[in-house]
């Protein structure tokens, strides 16, 4: 299936604005952030699990065990704080 990735933030000035990643049905969040952290080197420094990343599924808010169908919107961003 297809899924539709967007990045936001210091993310998306690594890694573009964003991509489409074929992924098998059934699949989560989660493993969608590995298969894009195999992706390449860039991918791998900036999702790296070492580093807090936020997700919205659909735009809203989820966490890594979130599934996803097809075509559907996933957008990877940091955490961000306000004032």
């Amino acid at each position: 299936m297809k899924i539709n990735v967007k990045y936001f933030a210091s993310i998306r000035e690594a890694l573009g604005a964003g991509e489409t990643v074929e992924l098998p049905e059934g699949a989560t969040v989660g493993q969608l952030r590995d298969a894009l952290i195999g992706a390449s080197a860039a991918h791998a420094e900036v999702l790296a699990r070492r580093r807090a990343v936020r997700a919205a599924l659909q735009q809203a808010m989820c966490d890594e065990s979130a599934a996803l169908a097809p075509g559907c919107e996933v957008a990877f961003f940091p955490p961000v704080t306000g004032g």
